[in-house]
């Protein structure tokens, strides 16, 4: 069964235990209409109708509720069959997910502690906060904030810090004050839920503008275009941060305050396997507060790195 097969599975199994599409897609972290879509091909695939739904109610039908057993049991085979999996090759890998940023040295931290799988599903920081709770990865290198690890029983270690700056239009390459500045929020909460947190509280504490979008322009071409129109330089996101600039677009180092990103690395509390706290151990001895506590240096309350 391909790997999206078993999502389905996986989707399936919310909505049956939720009885409510809404609350079902929150718990996945994923589009209430994607999840509906899912449904619907699952359901074409196995032949049968699992829901009868309407406006105010979601029922599972008898071929739902007769299914139903067997995907949990499914779930768990699949589940234990990776981790035998990982025995027969010598030692269970220990999975590792990330947004956008690993550590350079990575490989060379980890090889002599653990086998290390880099997960392929490269997915936003609050998705992979739920798949080190829920189990689904071991590690994540995300943002995280303090309510998140009380919430779902994680610990964080710091791991990198980006200082984020603006870009914008003209040969101006001067420190530009972050209430000058906007910051975009996009309407995709499913692929930008944790900058838009972020965002939001930056724009709370220093004055800048924000500027909402829905065009995916956090990053990319469409971040170029709405740096070209805005007035005022333009905060770029930490996914951004490699991207090379178009020649008619400049760097601005935001100051007053200096404005930091953090990545940490999570685990779940009360983790025993070995190689898991081996990792953990490897990945961030020695990194320090990455200079990101200068006296003008600004991180959300939330952020669990903020002395």
């Amino acid at each position: 069964m391909s790997g999206m097969e078993l999502r389905q599975l996986r989707y399936f199994l919310a909505v049956a235990e939720e009885l409510n599409f809404g609350r079902a897609a929150e718990r996945l972290l994923i589009a209430g209409p994607s999840l509906s879509q899912q449904i619907k091909a699952l359901e074409h695939d196995l032949g049968v109708r699992l829901f009868d739904r309407d406006r105010r109610s979601v029922a599972l039908t008898p071929a739902g509720a007769a299914l139903l057993p067997h995907t949990r049991a499914l779930l768990d085979r699949a589940a234990d069959l990776r981790r035998r999996a990982g025995q027969m090759s010598g030692s269970e890998p220990v999975r590792l997910g990330y947004v956008s940023w690993l550590p350079a040295d990575l490989t060379a931290r980890t090889s002599a502690v653990a086998q290390l799988h880099i997960d392929a599903w490269i997915a936003p920081s609050h998705t992979q906060t739920v798949r080190v709770a829920d189990g689904s990865l071991d590690l994540a290198v995300c943002w995280v904030r303090t309510q998140d690890l009380e919430q779902y029983g994680l610990i964080a270690r710091l791991i990198g810090a980006d200082r984020l700056y603006a870009v914008a239009t003209g040969d101006d390459t001067s420190d530009v004050r972050a209430e000058d500045t906007a910051v975009l929020i996009d309407d995709d909460i499913t692929s930008w839920a944790s900058w838009n947190l972020y965002a939001e509280q930056l724009a709370r504490d220093t004055g800048a503008r924000v500027v909402r979008i829905s065009d995916g322009g956090i990053t990319g071409p469409a971040f170029f275009d709405h740096a070209r129109r805005s007035r005022r330089p333009i905060v770029n996101s930490p996914k951004g941060q490699a991207m090379p600039l178009p020649p008619d677009l400049v760097r601005r180092p935001v100051s007053a305050p200096e404005v930091y990103w953090t990545w940490s690395l999570v685990w779940r509390r009360g983790e025993e396997r070995a190689a898991v706290l081996a990792v953990v151990d490897s990945l961030t001895d020695g990194v320090g507060d990455l200079e990101i506590h200068p006296p003008d240096a600004w991180l959300p309350d939330s952020d669990p790195h903020k002395q």
